[in-house]
């Protein structure tokens, strides 16, 4: 397989868990209660559409962040795996509804467009899809590879509009013993993929003759 087809490939693997679109369609059926099924849809296909503009937005505006605040690649992955292990965490343990989320949950129900807030942001492309996106720049040497991770962005852009689409459905066919236990499933992968983050940045920064360079001059006086 070609690092072009491998890059797609793994940025999908990695985004996907993240986004979690299986664990949104209930989300989506209580805000969007009341609402036409046409119009439902329309959201959705609004909302993903605002989640592939901010995505491929922070993948471009990554490279500039990185390089303004003077910020290491090994860090970024560092950085993004302890986020990403930390939301992994939260969705493999037993969640209860507190009452600011049962708030915001209120509050999005009386919006008349939830597409962009809260469907696109925070919950197709919150904190953790963002920082993901950003790690993804340390993995792109041209302009194919940042082809390759806007084709996986869309790729699981679709994925995520086809299964909100069908939320009615898969909550009725699932349940809510079943949609706990994918949770935890996409959880866990989740936090494998965030500690082989980790154990990059950290090999990278091990690696790094400069650190070694600089340990050696601190020593030395």
């Amino acid at each position: 397989m070609s690092h072009f087809w491998q890059l797609i490939l793994g940025t999908v693997i990695a985004l996907l868990p993240v986004i979690n679109p299986v664990a949104s369609a209930p989300v989506l059926l209580a805000i969007t209660e009341g609402d036409t099924e046409e119009r439902r849809n329309a959201q959705v296909r609004r909302g993903c559409i605002y989640m592939v503009m901010i995505l491929v937005a922070f993948l471009f505006g990554g490279t500039f962040i990185i390089r303004f605040f003077g910020i290491s690649i090994p860090g970024i992955r560092i950085a993004g795996g302890l986020l990403v292990s930390g939301i992994a965490l939260g969705m493999m343990s037993s969640v209860h509804e507190d009452v600011d989320e049962r708030k915001r949950r209120e509050e999005a129900r009386a919006k008349r467009d939830i597409s962009f807030s809260p469907l696109a942001m925070p919950m197709l492309s919150g904190p953790g899809s963002i920082a993901l996106t950003i790690g993804f720049t340390s993995l792109a040497r041209g302009w194919s590879d940042y082809l390759a991770i806007i084709l996986a962005i869309l790729i699981v852009a679709v994925i995520s509009y086809v299964t909100l689409r069908l939320s009615a459905r898969m909550v009725r066919l699932i349940g809510s013993n079943g949609m706990n236990a994918l949770t935890k499933f996409m959880g866990f992968l989740l936090l494998c993929i965030g500690v082989q983050f980790i154990v990059n940045g950290a090999v990278a920064v091990a690696s790094d003759p400069a650190m070694w360079h600089a340990i050696r001059a601190g020593l030395n006086h």
